[in-house]
């Protein structure tokens, strides 16, 4: 089997990895905007070049590609999976309409309302023009978090508290507004955390619950980045969680894969769901149409399944018939950023990887790029390295060594993992249950 891999991040490096493991002994082929070493050197053959229509359809029909992953958002946007799948290419990654799932937050919210899926917060959904009457629902909701309906991202979104007061909420929607429509929603507060799965339009296949953590400096300080790193505890679920949390988690899921087939079509590929767990119950803070980043890097790496078999059974539609399963060991990842990163990061900076010097972490390349043999940060994540073992301590120390051996112009968090991290977010849940 030809598979074509679709972008060039660590969350696509760590795809690559499962499509090198797999008994099938598939030939791997990518498309990435810029030379990811750990993926090229996993590949038959790659092309540099824009991950969109024009670039991929040519070069997967001139390479005869049996089945695409498309790694990024943006190109589902792009009816990358439509056009891909109109020449007999089946795709990890939904068509566009179904999508909109992630492509359109408004669309998202707005088709939760009307299928009565479970753990939708308040909102509205205003459009150019209707900045007074935006305004006045910020009064009435009072706290609110407010998002651009496009893709941002996972920047544009912003929240009261952390962000701005009242009139600063006004002011950042009064500004969307110029440019687009804006949804404004209840400020859910809780404990995050998110669940994935496959999805051959009927049937879901789940992977074990992750946090991540948002924030850019230890302790939860700083501005909001993609995210500075994640964890994953032995079995599915987190250890603030409570299993029927998780049940509900996967509830909503379903009734989501199930309503977007009756609206639009089969949802074909990953579903991202993100959680809050709150005083009143699991809310949905949104939907992702592709693995997260780096909670990929948390769950693929467990998959016991082959990944061939499951993009088999995707295209097949015949998903209930094959068993996923997950090693049950505890994961820690850790993102390493360029200095000054998010707000003012160093570029094109070199980055060193000791192989020996990592120990025993799995190391996946970001936003990096390749040349003349040494790799470059361009601003944005750089390195993300995993740790695996019985333990969520025991894989934050792999992680902690692993990072010793990336040298560079590069910080990442230290307490990601931690047990003083864990303990806290735990005794939050208690508080929010009133225990």
């Amino acid at each position: 089997m030809k598979i074509l891999l679709v972008g060039g991040g660590g969350r696509e490096h760590v795809i690559a990895e499962a499509v090198a493991r797999s008994t099938r002994n598939p030939e791997l082929y990518a498309v990435m905007s810029r030379k990811n070493p750990g993926i090229a050197r996993l590949c038959k053959d790659f092309l540099i070049a824009n991950e969109d229509v024009e670039s991929v359809l040519p070069y997967a029909e001139l390479q005869k590609i049996d089945f695409a992953v498309i790694g990024p958002e943006a190109p589902l946007g792009r009816s990358l999976a439509d056009r891909l799948e109109e020449k007999g290419i089946p795709c990890l990654g939904p068509r566009c309409a179904p999508a909109q799932i992630e492509l359109d937050k408004a669309w998202a919210r707005t088709f939760m309302r009307r299928h009565n899926i479970e753990g939708c917060p308040a909102f509205e959904v205003f459009d150019c023009g209707e900045t007074a009457s935006a305004h006045a629902a910020i009064d009435e909701l009072g706290d609110v978090a407010i998002k651009p309906t496009g893709l941002t991202g996972g920047k544009g979104v912003k929240v009261m508290g952390d962000h701005f007061d009242i009139e600063g909420a006004k002011e950042y929607v009064s500004e969307l507004l110029d440019a687009g429509s804006v949804v404004i929603e209840e400020n859910l507060k809780g404990e995050e955390f998110t669940v994935q799965a496959f999805s051959d339009g009927e049937t879901l296949a789940f992977a074990p619950a992750v946090q991540d953590h948002k924030r850019a400096y230890d302790g939860d300080k700083g501005p909001n980045t993609g995210s500075m790193g994640s964890y994953s505890d032995a079995g599915n679920l987190l250890p603030f969680m409570r299993e029927e949390d998780y049940e509900a988690a996967k509830r909503i899921m379903q009734d989501t894969v199930r309503s977007i087939k009756k609206d639009v079509g089969a949802y074909k590929g990953i579903l991202y769901g993100q959680f809050m767990l709150t005083a009143t119950g699991i809310k949905v803070i949104e939907f992702n149409a592709r693995f997260g980043d780096p909670e990929a890097m948390n769950v693929i790496p467990l998959l016991k399944t082959d990944f061939v078999d499951i993009l088999s059974a995707i295209a097949d539609e015949s998903l209930s018939n094959l068993n996923i399963e997950f090693e049950r060991l505890a994961t820690v990842c850790k993102y390493a950023v360029p200095a000054g990163y998010p707000e003012r990061p160093t570029k094109d900076s070199i980055v060193e990887i000791d192989d020996e010097g990592t120990g025993d972490a799995l190391i996946f390349y970001s936003s990096v790029y390749e040349k003349d043999g040494q790799v470059y940060t361009t601003g944005s994540r750089a390195i993300a390295v995993v740790g695996i073992a019985p333990t969520i301590a025991e894989a934050e120390k792999i992680v902690s060594a692993g990072l010793s051996g990336i040298h560079g112009d590069l910080h990442a968090r230290s307490d990601i993992g931690t047990a003083a991290l864990v303990d806290q977010r735990v005794r939050h849940a208690a508080s929010l249950r009133g225990l």
